[in-house]
C-alpha cells in the first residue's frame, strides 16, 4: 500500500520487523504473517520494514528475504506500506535485492550507507544513485554511522534529495542540528531511526519513526504522533516521557535480541536469534521487564 504524499511516503509509524525463526532455525513464514498482522492491526503501524538490521538481514539469504517479503506483502500489503531492506556494502548486490523486492511487491526500499568498506562521500552518492536509478520504487536512505562506520554528510543528503526516487531518510546519526538543516533545505521525509529521537526530530519537521520498541509501543507511539500532529505538545511530551524507558531500554543490547525476548514475555514468541546474535541474559531480561512496566506496557 504505497502513499502518494511525499511528506509521508510510507505513513508516519513503521516498525523494523524481526524475522521469526522455527526451532530448527529456519525462517518461520506463518509466524511472520501473524506478526505482521499484529503489528499493523494491534500496534497501529502504517508500514513495516522487512529485512532491516532488526530483521537480522546480515544472516538471512537472498532467497529467505524474498520469501519473507512476499509473505508479509500478502498478509498486510493491502493496509500497510511494506519497505524492503536491500542495502549492502556491494552496489551490484543491492541492485539485485532491489529488483527482487520489486518483484515481491514491496512499496519502497530501505538502503543503508555502505558499511565496513567506508567509502568516501562521492562513492556513497553514486551508490545510492545507482540503486535508485535501477528501480521504480521510492528509496529511504538509512544513515546510521554507529553501525556503518561512515557518516552521510548533510551536503550529500541534500544532493541526493534531487533524485526523484530518493524520498526519505531513516535518521540514526544523532545530530539534531544537522538533520534540521537537511529538513529545511530539502523535501525529504525524515523518520527517526532511534526510538528516543522521535519527538526531538518531530519538533524540527520530521515525519515519524521507523521503530524497534514499537513491536510493543506502537499503539502508544501512534498516540504520540497524533498528539503532535494536532498541536497538543503537552500530551505528546507526556506520552514520550512514559515510553522513554522502553525507547532507550530496548537498546541495552542489540535491539533484535530484546525485541524477541520482549515478544516472548508478552506471549508472542517468534523464535530465537541467529549467530552472531545471542539470547538475552537473565540480567537483560530483568531490566526489560522493568522497562516494559515503567512504560505501562507490561
Amino acid at each position: 500500500m504505497s502513499s502518494t504524499d511525499r511528506g509521508r511516503p510510507f505513513g508516519r509509524l513503521l516498525t523494523a520487523m524481526v524475522t521469526p525463526f522455527t526451532v530448527a532455525g529456519e525462517v518461520d513464514i506463518p509466524a511472520a504473517r501473524e506478526l505482521a498482522a499484529y503489528l499493523v492491526d494491534e500496534q497501529h503501524n502504517d508500514g513495516l520494514v522487512i529485512s532491516g538490521t532488526t530483521g537480522e538481514a546480515p544472516t538471512t539469504s537472498d532467497g529467505e528475504k524474498a520469501e519473507l517479503l512476499a509473505a508479509v506483502v500478502d498478509a498486510v500489503g493491502d493496509r500497510a506500506s511494506i519497505v524492503a531492506g536491500v542495502g549492502t556494502f556491494d552496489t551490484v548486490h543491492s541492485v539485485q535485492l532491489a529488483e527482487q523486492a520489486a518483484k515481491a511487491g514491496a512499496d519502497g526500499l530501505l538502503v543503508v550507507t555502505p558499511y565496513y568498506s567506508r567509502p568516501p562521500q562521492a562513492g556513497m552518492l553514486r551508490h545510492f544513485r545507482v540503486i535508485a536509478d535501477a528501480s521504480s520504487l521510492p528509496v529511504m536512505v538509512y544513515d546510521i554511522p554507529g553501525r556503518t562506520g561512515v557518516r552521510l554528510e548533510s551536503e550529500t543528503l541534500i544532493e541526493l534529495a534531487g533524485h526523484e526516487q530518493v524520498v526519505a531518510v531513516k535518521d540514526a546519526r544523532g545530530d539534531l542540528a544537522a538533520s534540521a538543516r537537511v529538513l529545511a533545505e530539502t523535501d525529504l521525509a525524515y523518520y527517526a531511526g532511534d526510538d528516543a529521537m522521535v519527538l526531538p526530530l518531530l519538533s524540527v519537521g520530521a515525519t515519524g519513526l521507523v521503530g524497534t520498541s514499537t513491536h510493543f509501543s506502537g499503539a502508544a507511539t501512534k498516540q504520540l504522533l497524533d498528539a503532535h500532529e494536532r498541536g497538543d505538545a503537552a500530551e505528546a511530551l507526556r506520552i514520550y516521557r512514559q515510553l522513554l524507558p522502553i525507547y532507550t531500554g530496548i537498546f541495552r543490547t542489540q535491539g533484535v535480541i530484546l525485541v524477541k525476548a520482549g515478544l516472548a514475555l508478552r506471549g508472542r514468541p517468534v523464535g530465537s536469534v541467529r549467530l552472531p546474535m545471542v539470547e538475552a541474559t537473565e540480567h537483560e531480561l530483568s531490566h526489560l521487564r522493568q522497562d516494559l512496566a515503567d512504560a505501562g506496557l507490561a
